[in-house]
């Protein structure tokens, strides 16, 4: 089946995909773009520092983008303040991981989080995906969105296998690989069936 390129408007759809979703509160959700990165690094910086998140080099946010959901205050002088961020990250055909999720701390208790946990959430089920991980400290967070503590390994030992060809720290940490323990946060693992 062939379309007319002349007719198919790229750019529109490539807008709509990019456009903002407004929360309750007067905040926005989004994907994130190029000029952001600075902006995610800064909000995932006192975490790291805190060993509640790992620390990315800035090449990492930049290859890793598409992944990232935004969570925005928009300011009266059209810049915006960044209130959270969270990425889905695709491990396997059936399996992805919710990482760097994070919340400015000004913005905590007004839903930044769970905003962004959903939609990553629909975003896997709307690719196939039925199953989501998450390395945490914030249990309580996670199990009130229906995550529950990984008990062993949920992959067959085929995909197992697979992925232990993954240079992919997070991937190891599923795993539950000897490897990792020594350089993990002690956090702890979660998953959620869609």
């Amino acid at each position: 089946m062939s379309t007319d390129e002349g007719t198919f408007d790229h750019g529109r759809i490539s807008a709509d995909h990019h456009s903002k979703h407004e929360l309750p509160g007067g905040l926005y959700l989004r994907r994130a773009r190029t000029g952001d990165v600075k902006g995610i690094e800064a909000l995932v910086a006192p975490l790291a520092e805190q060993r509640i998140l790992l620390a990315k080099d800035t090449v990492t946010y930049f290859e890793s983008l598409q992944e990232f959901w935004l969570v925005v205050d928009p300011q009266p002088d059209g810049s915006e303040i960044l209130a959270g961020c969270g990425a889905l990250h695709i491990i396997w055909s059936d399996l992805a991981e919710a990482r760097t999720v994070a919340s400015s701390p000004d913005y905590r208790g007004r839903g930044v989080g769970k905003a962004i946990i959903r939609q990553l959430l629909a975003d896997a089920r709307e690719i196939g995906v039925d199953r989501v991980f998450c390395l945490t400290f914030e249990t309580g967070f996670f199990g009130s969105l229906g995550f529950e503590p990984i008990k062993g390994i949920p992959v067959s030992p085929e995909v197992y296998v697979e992925l232990l060809h993954s240079t992919d720290e997070g991937v190891a940490e599923f795993l539950d690989l000897a490897r990792v323990k020594p350089n993990t946060l002690g956090n702890s693992r979660m998953i959620k069936y869609l």
